[in-house]
């Protein structure tokens, strides 16, 4: 794909895969399909794997794999296939590139290994050299140990040297997402990570779109903000962020088990999936069950 037809498909709201899993710590990989297939239906036009949601931190290279050719599988062209590496230096990036596209994936994201120091010029090549196998995503989140500047200038140098960049996924948000809007979006999509907040933090300043918690479980939620937003209704917008958004986060804040827990929980409490979690993550009780029941029995969307 190229700039233009990946722009496409990251304009409006994007589902990342949260990989289900087995009581017993094994994928669940009928859960995984039932939610690619929910999320194309409610609305997304990208099947988005990441490192954080789908859960790569935790899971095998093997693992990894077999989440993406599943995942490329049943998207069965219905939708982009973005699949995601994990911390590999530019050797296995290229090669993890290469399985990808030979399972039928679109793009890659690609997030490099971050603890010892890189220098925008070495990242640039790292992107450059995965883009000759598969379309390449960047992703903010690598620059947050090393600052505004250090991004900026990484992402300018990514752009302008390889065609096969193809876009950003911002994990930073605040003053580096408006400016990272201004330097990227002419040339390739920008999507805001996280909530509708941040979104609306990006939009005037070059953003396609954002990713969505509640088309993997209320697609009426995220169509209604869409649609507002397309509409140019800020009013809308604003009140679907007021009522429903922040009240839902701030209520997966407070569950002792953490808000991802409390993802997985909903993901069960509205029937697409289970609420495990592999250990040693902590899995929702079902004391806080009943607290997200309660929670959104109160906002009338139970």
């Amino acid at each position: 794909m190229d700039r233009d037809e990946v722009r496409a498909h990251l304009t409006g709201p994007i589902s990342s895969i949260a990989t289900p899993f087995h009581e017993d710590g094994s994928v669940d990989y009928v859960g995984l399909r039932g939610q690619i297939d929910f999320v194309l239906a409610g609305g997304s036009k990208t099947v988005l794997l990441t490192a954080g949601d789908s859960h790569y931190i935790c899971l095998s290279d093997e693992e990894i794999s077999e989440v993406t050719r599943v995942a490329c599988e049943q998207t069965s062209g219905r939708g982009m296939v973005v699949a995601a590496d994990r911390y590999y230096d530019t050797k296995r990036a290229i090669a993890f590139a290469e399985y990808a596209r030979g399972v039928g994936a679109d793009v890659v994201m690609v997030l490099p290994p971050g603890w010892g120091r890189s220098s925008p010029e070495t990242l640039t090549e790292h992107y450059g050299a995965v883009s000759e196998q598969l379309p390449v995503m960047m992703v903010t989140g690598v620059f947050i140990q090393h600052g505004t500047d250090f991004g900026l200038e990484t992402v300018r140098r990514s752009l302008d040297r390889f065609e096969a960049v193809v876009a950003v996924k911002d994990d930073m948000g605040g003053e580096f997402a408006k400016k990272l809007c201004l330097v990227a979006h002419d040339q390739v999509a920008v999507f805001a990570g996280g909530q509708k907040t941040n979104h609306m933090n990006m939009l005037p300043f070059g953003c396609d779109g954002y990713m969505s918690t509640f088309i993997r479980f209320l697609p009426e939620v995220v169509q209604r903000y869409w649609r507002a937003i397309e509409e140019k209704d800020m009013e809308d917008a604003r009140a679907v962020i007021r009522d429903i958004d922040m009240p839902y986060f701030d209520q997966l804040m407070r569950l002792p088990s953490g808000w991802n827990a409390g993802l997985h929980g909903t993901l069960e409490l509205f029937g697409m999936a289970r609420r495990w979690r592999r250990k040693p993550y902590t899995t929702i009780s079902d004391e806080e069950m009943e607290e997200l029941r309660g929670f959104f029995c109160g906002i009338g969307l139970l």
